[in-house]
């Protein structure tokens, strides 16, 4: 979307070719850093060029303190190789790529713009000194930060900064993510056409808090039989689920439906009832946007950027965090309701990439 407002744009992606000892090692769990770009080569614009930023790191402390170093050589080395020319940095997340912008814009004396998007604002710079010092020295770098959320931006206020900051949540794609019939897509996913249908989708990690999702599932089966909850993702919980849900008798009303492609994800949103996010915390959570671009009800945990998003019980219903009985009745509660799907639509409309791009482009022209 931001295309249109420059001669040329130039995206170097940062990658990491060991991800592709996941592939031969999966208890490595290295898949969500896969070289492989996810790129629709038909949908890029002319005038933009990007350049996949090979950076050789594992995912440890150890590794990610490197990280910032290692990314700003192979960033610089794109530059050169093929003379890549900008007056404008915009850099997505404050580690590494952060980093990366700072130091060019002490090399180049061009304009920086960072965006902060979640852990690497609410939770990287509080961990120990090292974290604080360089995330302090990107965003004091910065010409201008945005960030995603007001909770992101209450945590930049703890630290000592004094760049303007905007806050500029993240936009769907409305070309992917719009009504279709839910029975279609049912048939196509070959998923129950007389059930009611529970989707989540994120990382199987801790914070997303799937597993009270699935504590709340024993609850609400023992009040009703035609439902099927399916959790759509990958990750290191993906084991302690299954056993999980063997335990407490729910494998007939619980699907792990793995890693799905970007381009899928809006067909399993169109065959669901209720979107549901079960987070620990979240500066945003998009993914709840794109649920409800699709037309669907939200039930979502207070976790810092639900409830900047579910800002009325007209789009959703928010719960405590960890709260599994809360979250069931809920659930319950949301699969009895009458939603006004026109209402959410519209909703969701102002969160399009079209309006957020307009607004990110107002910050580039307060500072170039």
């Amino acid at each position: 979307m931001l295309a249109s407002e420059f001669c040329s744009l130039n995206v170097l992606v940062r990658i990491n070719p060991f991800a592709d000892i996941g592939k031969i090692f999966p208890f490595l769990y290295l898949e969500q850093y896969s070289t492989k770009a996810k790129i629709d080569k038909n949908k890029i614009p002319d005038n933009l060029q990007i350049y996949p930023t090979k950076v050789w790191y594992l995912p440890t402390e150890r590794g990610y303190k490197t990280l910032g170093e290692k990314h700003l050589f192979s960033v610089e080395k794109q530059i050169g190789d093929h003379k890549i020319a900008f007056d404008l940095i915009h850099a997505h997340f404050t580690w590494s790529s952060g980093y990366v912008g700072a130091r060019l814009k002490e090399r180049y004396g061009v304009p920086f713009v960072v965006t902060a998007h979640g852990y690497d604002i609410y939770s990287l710079p509080f961990k120990d000194v090292f974290w604080r010092k360089n995330i302090e020295y990107v965003l004091n770098t910065a010409d201008r930060i945005i960030t995603v959320s007001q909770s992101n931006f209450d945590c930049i206020r703890k630290l000592d900064v004094n760049t303007p900051v905007h806050v500029i949540p993240n936009g769907f794609r409305r070309d992917l993510f719009k009504p279709r019939e839910m029975s279609e897509c049912r048939r196509v996913l070959c998923l129950p056409l007389d059930k009611k249908i529970l989707l989540t989708v994120g990382n199987l990690v801790p914070v997303k808090g799937q597993k009270y999702l699935v504590e709340a599932f024993k609850e609400i089966v023992g009040q009703r039989k035609d439902i099927l909850c399916v959790i759509v993702g990958i990750g290191t919980e993906k084991d302690a689920l299954m056993r999980q849900i063997r335990s407490l008798g729910l494998k007939d009303y619980i699907s792990l439906a793995g890693r799905r492609p970007h381009y899928e994800i809006p067909l399993w949103m169109n065959a669901s009832d209720i979107f549901v996010l079960p987070s620990m915390r979240e500066s945003f959570g998009v993914v709840q946007i794109e649920a409800m671009a699709c037309g669907k009800p939200v039930v979502a945990t207070r976790n810092g950027g639900s409830e900047e998003i579910i800002t009325s019980d007209e789009y959703g219903l928010l719960v405590e965090p960890a709260d599994s009985g809360d979250l069931a009745e809920k659930i319950l509660i949301a699969l009895d309701r009458e939603w006004d799907r026109e209402k959410i639509l519209a909703y969701a409309e102002r969160f399009t990439w079209e309006n957020i791009s307009r607004e990110i482009v107002g910050v580039y022209k307060n500072i170039c």
